[in-house]
């Protein structure tokens, strides 16, 4: 893999026109129906996509002029300069479009100097540092970017399909390190008649069993049908056409089960 200056510009302009494309559907979107909660929980996800990528790019300094302004997207001036609560979704996106295109600009003018804290060796984002299992975290990490650039590509049967496995393995993780502790998971899985090792049992009996153990809570109750039966995409040449608020919702689900697996993220 390139890992000079001019490759990593590259990459992360490629990855602000995505998220600028993105930010721009859903303010749309704000716009005609404010009060849509699919398209609200998209917004949120793109707002926490964003953050990543700004905190990156800011070399994870809060003091940052670029995160500084992302903090202050999100606040909504009175008439005498003080933060007022209240700004208006759209209001925000608009904002957060014109932090990504100061950032844009900022990779673009390299004669100005390192305007912007970008490198290949900056810390990494740590979103799966609750995973038990240290082996598999950096696969995660790597499949959720993929999945992340999947999505912004409109690739979303591949999106789907990583959202789902990395909800997987995140839920069989949790449930291993809980049978280690708890010598066996016992009577919830006899309750589901479920036997054998946990990675034998289906993807729905996963989540069934990690909710009844306090795990995660009913988040997955919104998972779409397709993304359960993901494993099976495929088969005997059946390859279900995935539609773009499927693979987001399966996306909102595995955040939701971050949230629920590490609550203090």
């Amino acid at each position: 893999m390139d890992e000079s200056p001019e490759a990593q510009i590259k990459i992360y302009l490629s990855h602000l026109e995505g998220l600028i494309a993105r930010g721009r559907q859903l303010r749309d979107r704000l716009v005609a129906d404010p009060s849509s909660e699919p398209v609200i929980a998209a917004t949120r996800a793109w707002q926490e996509d964003c953050g990543v990528t700004i905190n990156q790019l800011s070399g994870g300094s809060k003091a940052h002029w670029l995160a500084r302004s992302f903090s202050a997207a999100f606040l909504m001036r009175g008439a005498t300069g003080h933060a007022l609560e209240g700004a208006a979704p759209e209001e925000i996106v608009n904002k957060l479009l014109d932090v990504l295109e100061q950032a844009i600009a900022s990779l673009t003018q390299a004669e100005n100097g390192p305007i912007i804290s970008a490198s290949p060796q900056g810390p990494p984002p740590r979103r799966f540092e609750f995973v038990h299992n240290a082996a598999i975290r950096p696969v995660i990490e790597q499949a959720y970017l993929d999945g992340r650039r999947a999505l912004e590509e409109g690739h979303y049967d591949e999106a789907l399909r990583i959202s789902s496995g990395i909800l997987e393995s995140i839920v069989t993780d949790a449930l291993e390190h809980y049978a280690l502790e708890h010598h066996g998971l016992g009577t919830l899985a006899a309750s589901e008649s479920t036997s054998g090792p946990i990675d034998e049992w289906s993807f729905d009996k996963r989540l069934t069993i990690a909710e009844k153990a306090g795990l995660i809570r009913g988040g997955c109750a919104r998972l779409p049908p397709v993304a359960r039966s993901y494993r099976e995409h495929g088969e005997n040449g059946t390859a279900p056409m995935i539609t773009e608020r499927e693979a987001r919702q399966t996306g909102q689900v595995l955040h939701v089960t971050m949230r629920d697996l590490d609550p203090g993220r």
